[in-house]
């Protein structure tokens, strides 16, 4: 208890400090910053990313020896950042911010596009290549060898592997274990028993068999849901006008009755959706970057666009539907909050399959985060402690899981969004710094597909294989290189 104590004063203390405004808006900064310095290219080359990313999703997915295709990078990505917080996340900010809520968390994920656009780029710039073949790389390469802050580095591995145990794993393994029981009534210890047994069966066969997993589970899960919310949607029609009208209204603090603003309304609205928004996609914090390294492509700023991709299925749909869901069903009237909010929305269509429909959902989302998590703390731990250290990472994050079923997790979810700080810290230092290098590239790619379609070849299509320019890395990141050679004593190869 007095160890409980003392956690509770210093997540007390470092909270308002490392996840509050300031870093909020560093994050929001960070996206304006990219989206001005690269002409808005979220919106400006939508056309591109789209038909760089959904228009291949169907395409034949090589499995290179190098890696897993851009595809399963994408699906182990969106598996670490759709979880609970797609649907208890998004009920618990409308009832916290109201329906301007998910107005900020529009402009959050539109400017956390570009954010994760960066980050892909230097993660791919950065990584270094494993004894098996496959690609290590995230925050943590690109601080150490972009802006040569080993110490900052460490902070983010630190801060990523507690989180992979906090917010990747207990909380969600307690989120299935809830869900499941209040349901169909297993108890939490066999829900424990098989996670456990499932989660070593998938992570101790790697990146590639996480991969595996997720590009089935991934798109499988979100279809269903998006498919049971369109029947929601289609019934409650007749109020979508409306409910878009509460949504705009409450993002300015406006008030028809009274004619007024209400700066308080306003500001409570605007907190809840930027936090909201950066929790679900993880915009800044560095982590799904880890994911995308792994990746057999050789083009930094194509991966990139995989990156906006996942946040504009992520937060502009996934999110939105659920929040479409909850205020057009007028179950927001209920005073319900969380899980049972968003299970009484869908009742309204499904009766009393709602809330099963809903706790298979809540199971299968958290479980995608399970995985896509347990891969980052596996980044994180082989970065601070080599290869040998990752078996057993991976039996204490199988335990944890176990653990986390039958806990009260209150303090966990208080030092979640302060371990996200120790992440986005040292990842937005980098990502500042190292902007130009963000620029550098895209305008590379850019001149090299227009260059390309007037000759007729090259990058002109969509997923075709565009000719590799010279190694992009800078010299200081060559010396950086040999630093990590020196000290992890093995050889790499750079990309």
């Amino acid at each position: 208890m007095r160890l409980y104590g003392w956690i509770e004063q210093v997540n007390g203390f470092l909270h308002p400090l490392i996840w509050g405004w300031p870093i909020l808006a560093a994050i929001l900064l960070a996206g304006a910053n990219f989206s001005f310095r690269l002409g808005f290219f979220q919106f400006t080359k939508c056309k591109l990313w789209l038909k760089i990313t959904a228009g291949n999703i169907f395409s034949p997915k090589p499995r290179g020896s190098d890696g897993i295709s851009p595809f399963q990078a994408l699906t182990t990505a969106l598996a670490g950042s759709i979880g609970t917080g797609n649907i208890v996340g998004v009920a618990t900010a409308l009832t916290l911010g109201g329906p301007g809520a998910i107005f900020w968390m529009w402009v959050s994920a539109l400017l956390g596009m570009m954010t994760i656009f960066a980050e892909n780029v230097l993660g791919m710039k950065y990584r270094l290549k494993n004894p098996d073949g496959t690609w290590r790389g995230g925050a943590m390469y690109y601080i150490e060898r972009g802006i040569h802050s080993r110490p900052l580095a460490v902070v983010f591995s630190a801060g990523c592997v507690l989180a992979s145990f906090g917010m990747g794993n207990m909380a969600q393994s307690n989120s299935i274990a809830g869900a499941l029981e209040d349901t169909f009534g297993i108890p939490g210890g066999w829900t424990g028993l098989f996670l456990t047994a499932l989660l070593l069966a998938v992570t101790f066969g790697g990146i590639r068999r996480i991969a595996r997993v997720t590009e089935k589970l991934v798109p499988f899960m979100a279809l269903g849901y998006l498919f049971a919310a369109a029947a929601v949607l289609f019934c409650h029609r007749d109020a979508l006008g409306g409910v878009l009208r509460e949504i705009v209204d409450g993002a300015f603090g406006l008030r028809p009755a009274a004619g007024g603003v209400c700066a308080s309304a306003m500001i409570s609205a605007m907190k809840t959706g930027v936090s909201r928004g950066i929790f679900t996609n993880e915009a800044g914090l560095g982590s799904s970057v880890m994911a995308h390294s792994g990746s057999s492509g050789t083009e930094p700023v194509e991966q990139g666009m995989w990156g906006i991709f996942q946040v504009f299925v992520d937060t502009i749909v996934m999110c939105t539907v659920t929040a479409l869901v909850i205020l057009s069903s007028g179950a927001a009237a209920g005073g319900k909050d969380g899980a049972a909010l968003s299970a009484a929305a869908f009742s309204t269509v499904f009766g009393r399959f709602g809330g099963i429909l809903v706790s298979v959902s809540i199971a299968l989302f958290a479980f995608a985060t399970l995985l896509g998590w347990s891969y980052y703390g596996e980044c994180g731990v082989r970065y601070l402690a080599g290869s040998r250290a990752v078996p057993p990472y991976r039996v204490l994050f199988a335990l944890m899981a176990f653990l986390g079923c039958g806990m009260e997790l209150r303090l966990v979810w208080d030092v979640c969004d302060t371990l996200n700080g120790f992440m986005a810290f040292p990842n937005l230092i980098a990502l500042f710094l190292l902007s130009g290098e963000v620029v550098g590239e895209t305008g590379r790619y850019l001149a090299a597909r227009k260059d390309g379609k007037r000759r007729g070849a090259g990058p002109a299509k969509a997923g075709g294989k565009a000719p590799r320019p010279r190694a992009s890395a800078s010299r200081a990141g060559r010396d950086g290189l040999q630093k990590l050679q020196k000290r992890q004593g093995r050889k790499t190869r750079f990309l």
